[in-house]
């Protein structure tokens, strides 16, 4: 039976994938944010998950705000990175997991979750960026991918408790599947931040770590905002907290936090990194 051993949340800003590309980890500006993935490198090497599934948000590479599915799951065999304008490239192709993602979407469908399908996928900096701040100096990333985007840019957003219960759906699926795969999973983005309107440069140090507390131990505490609230209190793009959460929900065994990093700016964005441990799944 696979397990989920553990979960890594961590924020995708593309300025992140631009101080790789040009060396700059050590530059006080971005040693802060750079050195909290110490702990995550010891913990992969040891760990060693075969699957990375991976909750996050679309920048308007596969879908815009014609077509803007509530939940899309990618079901194929590879998948290209491709620089949505930021000027990212150079990212390694992915590979995925068709099988157990035929899995998880058959799944989450006899729970009444009706996500898109994606047979071909592109990917961008929302999971591009945080492979490579896991597996970094690699000639090809050592897990294979998953790929769960929500959506956090065009309204009617999913709420925090449906974020949740996906995930939720997303673990009893991992929990049901019959093959050997170590699990890690992923929530990208966040935290606080705006960028555009009246409010752009917009953190909330107080919501960012009121986040970073219960994340571990009590993530219901966060469905205490709405996906509106969340907006007023973390800015516009805030909201891909829900992508946490989302991770954070298929986490279902004793959660314990390994680490955690929060900084404080990355290109007007709070920054935060956190590891989970996950055992003791409860399969049901």
């Amino acid at each position: 039976m696979s397990d989920i051993v553990g979960g890594i949340f961590t924020s995708h800003v593309p300025g992140i994938g631009l101080a790789i590309a040009r060396g700059q980890q050590q530059d006080p500006y971005w040693k802060p944010f750079f050195d909290g993935f110490a702990p995550i490198h010891r913990w992969l090497a040891q760990t060693r998950p075969d699957v990375a599934v991976v909750f996050y948000n679309d920048h308007g590479l596969n879908f815009f705000l014609d077509q803007m599915p509530t939940f899309a799951i990618g079901a194929a065999a590879d998948y290209q990175h491709e620089d949505e304008g930021w000027g990212l490239s150079g990212f390694k192709p992915f590979t995925g997991a068709p099988d157990l993602s035929w899995h998880i979407i058959e799944t989450v469908v006899e729970q009444e979750f009706d996500p898109v399908t994606c047979q071909s996928m592109l990917l961008d900096h929302a999971v591009a960026v945080p492979f490579e701040l896991c597996w970094p100096d690699t000639d090809a990333w050592p897990v294979k991918v998953v790929p769960i985007s929500l959506n956090t840019v065009q309204h009617p957003l999913p709420s925090p408790r449906r974020a949740l219960e996906l995930g939720r759906a997303v673990g009893r699926a991992i929990e049901s599947w019959t093959g050997p795969e170590r699990v890690v999973v992923m929530g990208t983005g966040g935290l606080s931040h705006q960028l555009d309107g009246e409010r752009a440069g917009h953190i909330n140090v107080d919501y960012d770590k009121f986040c970073l507390r219960n994340l571990a131990p009590d993530p219901e505490a966060m469905l205490q905002h709405d996906t509106l609230d969340i907006v007023e209190l973390a800015g516009s793009q805030g909201v891909e907290i829900l992508n946490w959460l989302a991770a954070r929900g298929a986490m279902r065994g004793s959660v314990r936090e390994l680490a955690s990093n929060y900084h404080v700016p990355i290109s007007n964005t709070a920054a935060a990194t956190v590891l989970l441990e996950n055992s003791a799944m409860v399969r049901a």
